[in-house]
């Protein structure tokens, strides 16, 4: 599956962004998809994760209550909606899909976006 992200910016602090991830290739509801995100100068962690059906999500403790993911499997879409953005959100995140289920280790996901750059501006 390709994936694609897009939605990312320049937000000051306490702002709203949503980000997008197109995907195409086999189908996106075989996939439990997640976002993650990676700082300069840090690793790659799970933002938050959401299942093949949209069920079910998952968040990281960090973002929990300010952002939401949800998923359109007819447009083989995903999103993540976060409110009440901190300069400590800026990153550069990325949508990510695994065939197994949801999963808050970046090393349990197979397919990878390219990156999408969020600026929170204090």
């Amino acid at each position: 599956v390709q994936l694609q992200a897009s939605g990312g910016g320049l937000v000051q602090a306490g702002g709203s962004l949503r980000l997008s991830c197109a995907a195409s290739g086999r189908p996106f509801s075989a996939y439990a998809m997640g976002w993650l995100r990676q700082a300069p100068g840090k690793e790659r962690e799970f933002v938050g994760a959401i299942s093949r059906s949209g069920d079910n999500t998952y968040y990281a403790g960090s973002v929990r209550g300010r952002f939401t993911i949800s998923r359109d499997n007819v447009k083989n879409m995903i999103y993540l909606q976060m409110n009440s953005l901190k300069p400590e959100d800026t990153a550069v995140y990325y949508c990510a899909a695994n065939p197994r289920g949801i999963t808050s280790l970046p090393s349990n996901y197979n397919y990878w976006g390219q990156g999408t750059q969020v600026t929170v501006s204090s």
